[in-house]
């Protein structure tokens, strides 16, 4: 599955006959705007930036993605039930070519899984870093989101939640994966949606032995438990390129492993890719926090000079003098990690940090359009906040008066 997006970007990609595992994280590192294939690695074949501009996302699911998401969040549908034909044996995490991706980290990591887990009739989807300790062993970074609630209601009960880590799925499901929403809903229904609106034709899934469903076309499935043990993770680089700290979290127990071929995609964090998985997926979020402040909001970037987390900027058209301050009150409301926001006129483009910067230093004064909020929680991810994850954020309202807009607009016609 994942080798057809090869031939499609066949222009971007970077192909490396045989490798070894420890040469992997520098190549990601080194073509990072280049989709990184390694023919054969310990019998694998691997895949890594591969989600790494944007722009491809675009080439599969379209250039209105970013609404066609919120369409796909608001309104979700089943997938359909097909029989298991995958190929199947004992795992042995040992035998994965996973890399150790930095000197400081932990161990090997399996960064790319997309966790599919079910507990008493609650299903959820979402990305989970897994440190690897032995040959059937992983433990796993929970922050306090859906599946850390499942898992603490499970302990309550005295019970493990099922799972399966999903390593190669198509970018619907990543994007769904990386969704906030509401605890009740089930991110592979967002996923099945979002394929429907782009393709025609909703997801298909398989249920593993376990009761876990994950989609059929995946190309490597670990089934297995989250357990009520504990080990300690970390350190791990995370997106900002920094390290995290050393956490105990639970440990993850594997039973089985499943595939249609041993496609391995492959992540490094900090990366290009991981800004996209983690970034584009709180944009229709932002989006609809804007709108709902009663803004016209024309489109959100989560910026790649931020990590894609941390910074953003919103396009408005401005219709009243004061969008500009509700878009950036309803920028922190859609994303609680973003510390600081720039909200920007129709005629800049928001993907060049140029342009972004030309509105700050033409459009915005420090004394009239700078809005301070905190100190107040902002990201766990981010090194220079105070105790407690706190943080000051900031909002830029670089967006032109609706009275003086000619003294503002550049001009671009010479003759």
């Amino acid at each position: 599955m994942l080798e057809n997006y090869i031939g499609m970007f066949k222009e971007d990609v970077h192909y490396v006959q045989n490798g070894k595992v420890e040469d992997i994280p520098k190549l990601l590192l080194q073509n990072q705007k280049k989709i990184v294939y390694i023919d054969n690695v310990n019998g694998y074949h691997i895949i890594g930036n591969l989600w790494s501009d944007r722009k491809r996302f675009y080439r599969v699911l379209g250039g209105n993605l970013l609404v066609n998401m919120l369409k796909a969040i608001d309104n979700p549908i089943d997938y359909e039930i097909r029989e298991n034909d995958m190929k199947s044996e004992e795992v042995n995490l040992n035998d994965i070519p996973i890399p150790k991706y930095y000197p400081g980290d932990g161990g090997r990591y399996i960064t790319s899984g997309v966790v599919f887990s079910e507990y008493r009739g609650k299903r959820n989807v979402s990305f989970h870093r897994i440190m690897l300790l032995n040959e059937d062993t992983g433990v796993i970074r929970l922050v306090p989101r859906d599946l850390y609630r499942m898992h603490q209601e499970a302990m309550k009960n005295g019970e493990e939640v099922n799972i399966a880590v999903v390593i190669g799925v198509e970018p619907h499901v990543l994007l769904s994966a990386g969704t906030s929403v509401d605890y009740e809903v089930d991110e592979f229904k967002i996923a099945s949606a979002l394929k429907k609106l782009t393709t025609g034709k909703g997801e298909i899934a398989v249920k593993l032995p376990n009761g876990v469903y994950v989609p059929y076309n995946s190309e490597i499935v670990l089934e297995g438990t989250l357990t009520n043990e504990y080990h300690e993770e970390g350190p791990f680089v995370d997106i900002t390129g920094t390290y995290d700290i050393v956490r105990n979290q639970p440990v993850v127990k594997f039973k089985r492993m499943y595939y249609h071929s041993k496609t391995l995609h492959l992540l490094i964090s900090g990366g290009l890719e991981h800004y996209n998985l983690m970034g584009m997926p709180r944009e229709p979020t932002i989006y609809r926090a804007v709108k709902n402040e009663g803004v016209d909001v024309l489109d959100v970037r989560l910026t790649p000079g931020g990590c894609s987390w941390l910074h953003g900027v919103v396009k408005i058209r401005k219709k009243s003098e004061d969008d500009g301050r509700k878009a950036i009150y309803g920028a922190f409301k859609g994303h609680h990690s973003m510390k600081h926001v720039v909200v920007v006129d129709e005629d800049i483009d928001i993907d060049d940090p140029y342009d972004v910067e030309f509105a700050i230093a033409t459009r915005f004064q420090g004394d009239r359009d700078l809005i301070k909020m905190g100190p107040t929680r902002g990201s766990s991810l981010d090194p220079s906040a105070y105790e407690g994850h706190m943080t000051i954020k900031l909002g830029f309202d670089a967006t032109m008066p609706l009275d003086e807009r000619e003294k503002f607009l550049r001009v671009k016609n010479i003759n």
